[in-house]
């Protein structure tokens, strides 16, 4: 990966704004706990953005936010924003001069924000990221730099259905490779139950739930077309030609896949952290395994959650209670705190993931799926993956739909991502 220079990043900065203008104008209304403008005021008021409008001001995490900000000694102006219209919204920020003092973003949207040079590193802020998780802080890497602190994380296993599996003669502690994990499915199958759902659609979800496998099998984003990647689609595509999967995978969700799970029909169902209290309140007995490596282990499932990350300020002493702040969310008991608050983060350092397993032992498989887990943007990718990770959806529906084989669809993706990148 290059680095790019303060003329590069100021081109790339304006194109993202030209780029998503659009989106941002299309978006949701923002929620807002004081009905303030989001530009960042003087004296004790530092603005605050979020990517969850389904908090209001009365929630537990708006009260989390708000003490973190009394203990810093300012008060809070909160804004929330759905996903895509707080990055947009951002970046627009960024490009007036008038960005908040704290945004906590998508892991994804760091790099873009950082490589427009919108963010300061956590070293110019003064803020040692060495605590968390190596795996986890490698989401807000870029260059050599680390533009943002993990509030926690979720990610990706297979929930499975009890029931069918003791119905079928399944153990699935005996889920250790990708043969186990056929034979399993074939008892289903032959037991006359539906074996396994997950999401193929063509967005950025597709490609969340499919790198499990591909990286599973050993397959590398820098070289989408590797015979290890071809493993992995030729693994999904004999799953859907079989019946193995539902056809409906192709315009599936994770939304959808998980209601399809809901019904008690299907055995496996591949989703996340964020499924919890929903698994838990299912009309059927539920519980999880690592998604596996091809040849046994656990395969890295990509990482999901935000990052607080502090956007570049004229005034430089408005840091000294950004940092306050910063530090109050990202103790172990503060971890913790916004892990409970939401219920499907995990934290993102050890101290954390001790305390919470404390309180709640049931999220062990999960803090263990999260300690494997890899940042999408990881290995430097940076503002390169989401046009890798378009290709490899793209690749995907080709091959899942028949209109492809999948070495000819990742031949194709390979081709295509190379020249998105200008490689």
């Amino acid at each position: 990966m290059h680095r790019t220079s303060m003329s590069t990043r100021a081109a790339v900065f304006g194109t993202a704004v030209l780029g998503l203008s659009t989106l941002a104008a299309c978006a949701s209304a923002p929620v807002s706990d004081s009905g303030a403008t989001a530009t960042a005021s003087a004296g004790g008021a530092y603005a605050w953005w979020d990517p969850y409008p389904q908090h209001d001001a009365s929630s537990a995490w708006a009260k989390r936010v708000n003490t973190c900000g009394q203990q810093a000694g300012v008060t809070i102006e909160r804004t929330a924003y759905d996903t895509t219209a707080l990055t947009n919204q951002a970046l627009l920020a960024g490009q007036e001069g008038n960005a908040p003092d704290v945004i906590l973003l998508d892991n994804p949207a760091v790099s873009t924000l950082a490589d427009a040079g919108m963010l300061a590193s956590m070293d110019e802020f003064g803020l040692d990221p060495a605590r968390f998780d190596k795996n986890l802080i490698a989401a807000g890497e870029l260059d050599g730099k680390t533009y943002g602190i993990p509030i926690g994380a979720n990610t990706l296993a297979l929930y499975y259905n009890k029931k069918i599996l003791d119905d079928a003669g399944v153990d699935p502690k005996s889920i250790k490779d990708w043969a186990s994990l056929n034979t399993a499915l074939k008892k289903v199958k032959d037991a006359g139950k539906k074996p396994i759902t997950f999401s193929a659609i063509g967005t950025e979800e597709g490609s969340f739930q499919f790198l499990p496998w591909f990286w599973g099998a050993g397959a590398q984003l820098t070289q989408l077309d590797s015979p290890q990647a071809v493993e992995a689609l030729d693994l999904w595509q004999s799953w859907v030609k079989d019946g193995t999967a539902p056809n409906s995978v192709i315009s599936n969700s994770q939304n959808t896949t998980w209601e399809e799970f809901l019904t008690g029909e299907f055995a496996f169902a591949e989703n996340g952290t964020w499924q919890i209290n929903s698994a838990a309140k299912a009309g059927f007995p539920t519980g999880i395994v690592q998604i596996p490596g091809k040849d046994g282990g656990t395969a890295p499932t990509p990482t999901g959650g935000e990052f607080i990350t502090v956007p570049v300020q004229k005034d430089t002493q408005r840091y000294a209670a950004t940092k306050k702040i910063l530090e109050c969310m990202t103790t172990p008991e503060g971890l913790v705190e916004t892990g409970t608050t939401f219920a499907y983060y995990i934290p993102s350092t050890a101290e954390g993931q001790q305390q919470i397993l404390a309180k709640e032992p049931s999220l062990k498989p999960w803090a263990e799926a999260v300690r494997s887990a890899k940042g999408r943007t990881s290995d430097n990718l940076g503002t390169d993956y989401p046009k890798i990770s378009e290709a490899l959806w793209t690749a995907v529906q080709k091959a899942l739909s028949g209109t492809a084989a999948p070495a000819d669809a990742l031949k194709e993706a390979q081709a295509q991502a190379k020249q998105a990148i200008g490689d």
